[in-house]
């Protein structure tokens, strides 16, 4: 099956081979949806269409590299004539790399989309009245259908959850039509308004500095503005080999940035975020890292490690003197409690990767154990950002910080037609979309208006015209 240009789209089946800002009172903004009858919605016609984005230069992780992303689309008509379209980035790599190994890109690609659109079948025709009852309803199916069209029993439940997010969006953006909400607040079932509370008037944008990144670009980044970048270890070879390819990194990094200054810590240091996908093998190899930070003298500055241990591994990390956080392992809001018990202090959140609806569920169980949570790019396009943002800017400050939010996006640094892909957005010139000395600054409109995620897209209504 061939891909199509990044001007081209495909609809249908693909059969695969093989901080609080004043705003107006919240008992207005939530009086939406939890005080009157929510409407009944049937689901009457469904469709899909996808397009690929190339990527400036091979994005490397998890022993593979990626050159381009799909970016799919799902679109839903009622009963009534209202329709949607919710828009997914998929990324096979991060969500089940064992299913990337054994297709080509393009073919797992496709193994992906086929879910999305097997997803959609099964909904023609339903009915539903909140979006979290139709996502537990056929996401148990659909994760079994993932498991028969990727041949692969022990398929990861992120890549069902990566597939079902265009789905997802569209749900809840054909709910919020049928029951004419107009802001994201409103959108908000009470059960997770807890955890979702926030107005929060800024957004640390965090860039994402690879393994091949230049040192000297992770301090020109911070000269710009940027304070809080997640920075990738768990570098090649062998766990003797990684360690110390991670401490010279480490020294590096440290020796470049670690006397700068930033405004938006209690300390008045650069924060650093390290994202190890699972390279270490055992406490032993992350602890002698961290035997080193504390030599170099940055062991006070490292704030998050995410996704230090292979998930298999269900290590207990409660004697790990740094805060653990969770991402991948996280498929769903059990595993996500599980972790917790084991010791994570901190939540990745994904509703761009692992749907809105799984992420409110994970959100209010870390809120509820006291967990702060923050959002972590999938590398998205700037609608998807808008998703994210929506959820950063409403969760409890991350500790050591002020009233601030934190939002991981690194599309900008990743896709070749980042400026196209920018003009898609419907507000693309509001304050909001656009990092702006390391920081999102958010407003009032952003808030009445969801920063454009319920506005339409024309780029991709037209792949939908006379459905």
């Amino acid at each position: 099956m061939s891909k199509t240009s990044r001007r081209k789209f495909v609809k249908g089946s693909l059969i695969a081979a093989g901080g609080v800002l004043l705003a107006p009172s919240l008992d207005i903004i939530l009086s939406g949806c939890s005080r009157k009858e929510l409407k009944k919605i049937t689901i009457d016609s469904v469709s899909s269409a996808f397009e690929s984005e190339p990527l400036i230069r091979p994005f490397g992780f998890k022993g593979s590299y990626m050159n381009e992303i799909w970016q799919t689309a799902a679109f839903l008509k009622s009963r009534s004539g209202e329709h949607s379209i919710g828009l997914c980035t998929q990324n096979v790599l991060w969500s089940d790399a064992s299913v990337f190994a054994a297709h080509s890109e393009n073919n797992s690609n496709a193994l992906m989309y086929s879910l999305t659109d097997t997803a959609l079948r099964m909904i023609k025709g339903h009915s539903f009245t909140r979006p979290v009852e139709l996502f537990d309803a056929i996401f148990p199916e659909v994760y079994d259908a993932g498991k028969r069209l990727t041949s692969n029993p022990g398929l990861r439940k992120t890549f069902a959850l990566n597939a079902m997010v265009g789905v997802d969006n569209a749900v809840w953006l054909l709910y919020a039509k049928e029951n004419h909400i107009r802001n994201f607040d409103e959108m908000i079932p009470d059960e997770y308004r807890p955890s979702l509370s926030q107005h929060h008037e800024k957004v640390a944008g965090i860039p994402l500095m690879a393994y091949n990144i230049p040192v000297d670009e992770i301090r020109a980044a911070a000269e710009s503005g940027y304070f809080f970048m997640k920075i990738k270890i768990g570098q090649p070879g062998t766990q003797e080999e990684m360690l110390a390819k991670d401490m010279a990194r480490l020294s590096e990094i440290h020796e470049s940035i670690g006397s700068m200054r930033t405004p938006y810590t209690q300390n008045g240091k650069l924060p650093y975020y390290f994202d190890a996908n699972g390279r270490y093998e055992n406490k032993d190899t992350l602890l002698r890292l961290l035997d080193h930070a504390r030599d170099i003298g940055a062991f006070d500055q490292i704030v998050i490690i995410e996704e230090p241990f292979p998930e298999d591994a269900e290590i207990d990390v409660s004697d790990i003197p740094v805060r653990l956080a969770s991402d991948e392992s996280a498929h769903t809001v059990e595993d996500a409690i599980n972790r917790i018990a084991m010791g994570y202090k901190a939540m990745a959140l994904k509703p761009i990767a692992k749907t809105l609806s799984m992420t409110m569920k994970i959100a209010q169980a870390a809120f509820e154990r006291n967990i702060p949570c923050y959002c972590a790019d999938l590398t998205v396009n700037p609608i998807l950002v808008e998703w994210n943002k929506n959820v950063a800017a409403r969760l409890a400050s991350f500790p050591g910080l002020g009233s601030l939010g934190l939002l991981e996006s690194n599309g900008h640094q990743n896709y070749k037609n980042w400026e196209q892909m920018l003009e898609y957005h419907p507000r693309k010139d509001a304050p909001w979309v656009s990092v702006k000395n390391g920081i999102y600054e958010l407003n009032r409109r952003f808030y009445s208006t969801g920063g454009g995620i319920f506005d339409p897209v024309p780029h991709y209504e037209e792949m939908f015209t006379g459905k």
